[in-house]
Order: C-alpha cells, then structure tokens, then sequence
C-alpha cells in the first residue's frame, strides 16, 4: 500500500507544478497561449484538487495514526501537504468566482503570489516525504540552511514568522482599502 501513496503524490505534485506554469502564463503572458492557459487552469486545479485528496487519504489509510502523530517529521509532512491544499483550493476558489477578471491586474499578481506560495509548499511537503522515504534531497539543504530543522515539531524560524505577521497584515490592509474603493 505505501506503494500506492508514493505513486498518488505524483499526481498533485505534478497538476499543481503545470498550474504554476499556467498562472504564469495566463496573468504575464498574452495572446492565444495567455487564452488558453486562463481556459484550462480551473478544469487542471479541479483536478489537482481531487488528485491531492486521494493522495492525502491513501497516506492515511498506509500508516497508523499513531505512528503518525509520534513523528515529528510525519506531522509536519501532514501540516505542509494540508497547506498546499488550502492555498491551492484558495486560488482555484478565487478563479471560479471572479472568473476571466481574475487574471487581470491586482488579482492576476495575487494568483501568481498563492501558486508561488503553494509551490513552496508542495516542495516542502515533497522533501519531507522523501525524507520519510529514505531520499533526502538537495532541497533539504536548503531548508535547512534557511533555519527550518526538520526532524523537530513543526519549527519555523523567527523570520519566517515575522513574514508571515508582515503578509497577513499586509493582506488585511489591502482588503480594507478594496472595500472603502468599492463602496
């Protein structure tokens, strides 16, 4: 069964690395590529969706809870694969309501910004699975390098906490301004 895990994870990790691509394309590209990507980009999420919910399940229907909730490194495997979903679900969510408009101006560079993001994270959840699978990667290097230790409970080093307080902040505000223009 860890078989089919292992091969599941491919599915989202691949749909959610051509998404990237397709937001890149359709916000900064124009053209008849720039129309296509917008086209396929909610159709491919959609699917990426469902692909990285049956991964996530089928990890959980391999291994114990508690072999799970023992590990530090299966925990934060487990919190990185769950934010990459919701980052994920977030941007398709987001092109599903505003549609075509969305990938102009400030709404195509808030798409680029959540695909960036959930690209880092399915990278994160990838290197930790490999760990778990015995292949560390160079990637963990630099995780590692960037303060983040892997083996502990989830541990973000101070920086990165302060940039995510600075993005949440700076997310709020720009909220408030859109709804003071729009009134």
């Amino acid at each position: 069964m860890t078989g089919i895990h292992h091969m599941l994870v491919h599915f989202p990790i691949a749909f959610w690395a051509l998404a990237t691509l397709l937001v890149l394309l359709a916000v900064l590209g124009r053209g008849r590529a720039a129309q296509i990507a917008q086209a396929s980009l909610l159709p491919l999420l959609l699917l990426s969706l469902l692909a990285a919910v049956v991964a996530i399940v089928s990890g959980f229907l391999v291994w114990p809870w508690q072999a799970n909730l023992y590990s530090p490194m299966v925990r934060n495997h487990i919190l990185m694969a769950f934010w990459a979903l919701a980052v994920w679900s977030i941007l398709a969510a987001l092109l599903w309501r505003a549609g075509k408009t969305a990938f102009n101006g400030k709404q195509g560079w808030t798409l680029v910004f959540l695909a960036l993001l959930g690209s880092g994270l399915f990278a994160v959840t990838g290197t930790l699975g490999g760990h778990l699978a015995g292949a560390p990667t160079a990637f963990s290097q630099l995780i590692a390098a960037l303060g983040w230790k892997l083996y502990n409970t989830f541990y973000l080093p101070t920086w990165a906490l302060l940039l995510l307080a600075l993005v949440g902040l700076g997310c709020a505000l720009l909220g408030m301004l859109g709804r003071r223009r729009s009134s």
